[in-house]
């Protein structure tokens, strides 16, 4: 039984533990947590509650700690954590910028443990799908792509730390990183990049952004904004083969041939768990959270999340916030 210890028990937390009820192989015996509202929860589902993961490592066998703080606690708690001699899983972005990313896996590396990052859009179906048929070049090679990852502002955090550009990195940081982290993951680094952006000029920060990446042989556009607006989440992307277009609308996944009827993919999610914050019901949290937990009963690195991609993911995101910095 792999016994687990979270820190940070909001909203993905809340979503993060729900997916771990569903896991067969482990059991989350303890929460690090300050507010009241989250303490009072933790107490409700028989949870040890402590204040800080000393005090959780000292009082409770821990096997891996699961890191579901805001973004910019991510390195202080992952690098107690190692240090207590547990393997770590933390949410993305696992740092905003590279040098603070880099450190921690190193850390990790010395000291013999494991450390994984939810990059949940990786364990979709339909970002499979995409991978194995980039892979496998039974379309023919890629020759362009787009991704869109929109949404309304997020108001239900007006006035906290995801609206703070040096504790979010703000929507590049936010929503771009699933999307640049795919890209990345199937396709490979970009040769180069460039980007535009805007907002209202009372909004302190870019609401809107699009971004164009050079790979070989290979053009990929990807937007990502917070809009002034009640619009719904929506991602999704397609991709323009050789011999077909494949094309994920957001509730399917349909490939265009020459010559031939379109091909919806069918597929059933293993096991949709239900969510308390912005995002429908889906089995990619219990996918990945079971893959991170297997590799830690095996004592194995992820073979599907490398430290070089991630590092990579943060350098390009790292230079555009860096660049849009408000000038002093």
């Amino acid at each position: 039984m792999v016994k687990i210890g979270m820190v940070g028990f909001g909203g993905i937390g809340n979503v993060h533990y729900d997916n771990y009820k569903n896991i067969d192989g482990c059991k989350v015996v303890a929460v690090v947590c300050n507010t009241a509202q989250d303490k009072e929860k933790a107490a409700k589902f028989n949870l040890a509650v402590y204040d800080d993961i000393a005090s959780m490592t000292a009082n409770e066998q821990i096997d891996v700690i699961d890191v579901c703080t805001p973004t910019y606690l991510h390195k202080e708690h992952v690098v107690e954590s190692l240090n207590c001699g547990k393997h770590v899983i933390v949410e993305k972005p696992m740092a905003l910028c590279a040098k603070d990313a880099k450190e921690m896996f190193d850390l990790a590396a010395k000291k013999n443990l494991l450390l994984f990052v939810g990059q949940v859009v990786r364990f979709t179906r339909e970002s499979e799908i995409l991978y194995e048929a980039v892979k496998s070049e039974k379309y023919g090679k890629p020759l362009d792509g787009y991704f869109i990852r929109l949404s309304a502002c997020p108001t239900w955090s007006k006035g906290g730390w995801l609206f703070d550009r040096k504790k979010s990195g703000l929507v590049p940081f936010d929503l771009h990183v699933h999307d640049l982290d795919l890209i990345i993951s199937i396709f490979g680094k970009p040769k180069n990049f460039t980007y535009t952006s805007c907002g209202r000029p009372d909004a302190g920060y870019k609401e809107h952004y699009r971004f164009n990446y050079t790979l070989d042989n290979l053009n990929i556009t990807a937007e990502a904004a917070w809009f002034n607006a009640n619009y719904p989440f929506k991602a999704a992307w397609r991709v323009y083969f050789e011999n077909a277009v494949l094309e994920n609308d957001g509730k399917k996944v349909t490939v265009y041939e020459h010559d031939k009827e379109p091909f919806t993919y069918n597929f059933q999610e293993d096991k949709a768990v239900a969510t308390e914050i912005n995002l429908p019901a889906s089995d990619m949290f219990y996918r990945e959270l079971s893959h991170f937990i297997e590799c830690i009963e095996r004592g194995v690195p992820s073979e599907r999340i490398h430290p070089d991609e991630i590092i990579e993911g943060i350098k390009i995101l790292e230079k555009i916030t860096e660049e849009e910095k408000p000038a002093v």
